[in-house]
């Protein structure tokens, strides 16, 4: 499905879900070259910059985590022309559709002193949005964080291990999906001074610093995850030695009353104790006494 949009002298052409009517009607009215047509209608594995001589064909992946997508990973195919940018995607984007938005209402782009004289600058504006969109991502990372540290320190530790895991695995992926792209970005750099001249350093610059606060945001997120696992790990270990304890101690106290009982259970012609009145009561007390002096020692050694 091809979604046009227009903004002054400025064409954003948007396909979801590619199919090769989109493509054939695209190349032709775009005039793009046929190797990048055969690209669009794919995922790429990794991220490209490739300079023609009328547009700039840039791969990118963004991770997927907050809502609900096929992939962990999407991938956004982006043609860079002087007056027109093609973008060619395979899931539905939150950013995009937001960007989309801005676009059917022109005053709000005033506002934000959208003034593109070519499609670079707005490229600039589309990869601001999306990475906007990955920092609000993020922050689902740091409420998980707060909620993780204060069950932690409730005793919930065990719990707390599968959540740290899923929490992992979601900023290794986050994490994956972005670190190749500070290279790509590099490439897209000396790409468009070429190609829109050395005014456009200004807006790659910015590109280039909203995606290294993102990345900042990840690596924070991802050591206070470590830290945290630790933390807990040592908590849970603490607590499993803590139960061993114990149990070392019941199984020495029931011990030594084994032994004790089991004196009395010698078959001997003089067996103190038994016979006498009450004799079953003295010995429990005896047992419960001696059960006591230990738990007392213990207690008085901090072993309890």
């Amino acid at each position: 499905m091809v979604s046009t949009h227009k903004y002054k002298n400025l064409v954003w052409a948007d396909i979801e879900s590619p199919t090769p009517e989109d493509i054939k009607n695209v190349i032709d009215t775009y005039n793009i070259d046929g190797e990048v047509a055969q690209e669009l209608l794919f995922p790429s594995p990794d991220p490209t910059v490739e300079k023609y001589a009328n547009f700039i064909f840039v791969v990118l992946h963004f991770p997927a985590w907050k809502h609900s997508h096929h992939e962990k990973v999407q991938e956004i195919d982006f043609i860079i022309g002087k007056d027109f940018i093609i973008t060619v995607r395979y899931d539905s984007i939150d950013a995009l559709h937001k960007f989309a938005k801005l676009f059917e209402v022109s005053e709000v782009l005033e506002k934000r002193k959208i003034e593109a004289v070519h499609a670079g600058t707005l490229f600039y504006f589309m990869m601001r949005e999306i990475y906007q969109s990955l920092h609000d991502e993020l922050s689902t990372a740091r409420d998980l964080l707060t909620d993780i540290e204060d069950k932690m320190f409730k005793g919930r530790e065990r719990d707390m291990v599968r959540e740290l895991s899923k929490l992992s695995r979601e900023l290794l992926v986050f994490r994956q999906a972005t670190e190749l792209e500070d290279d790509t970005l590099a490439e897209f750099r000396n790409a468009g001074l070429q190609f829109f001249g050395a005014g456009y350093e200004y807006e790659t610059n910015l590109i280039q610093k909203e995606y290294n606060q993102v990345k900042r945001l990840a690596d924070g997120y991802m050591e206070s995850l470590d830290e945290l696992r630790e933390t807990n790990d040592s908590l849970l270990s603490n607590k499993q030695n803590e139960v061993m304890q114990v149990l070392t101690v019941v199984i020495f106290i029931t011990s030594i009353l084994s032994i004790f009982i089991g004196l009395f259970a010698i078959d001997s012609v003089s067996r103190p104790i038994i016979g006498m009145p009450y004799d079953f009561w003295i010995l429990v007390g005896i047992m419960m006494a001696i059960a006591l002096g230990f738990i007392a020692f213990f207690i008085k050694k901090d072993w309890l």
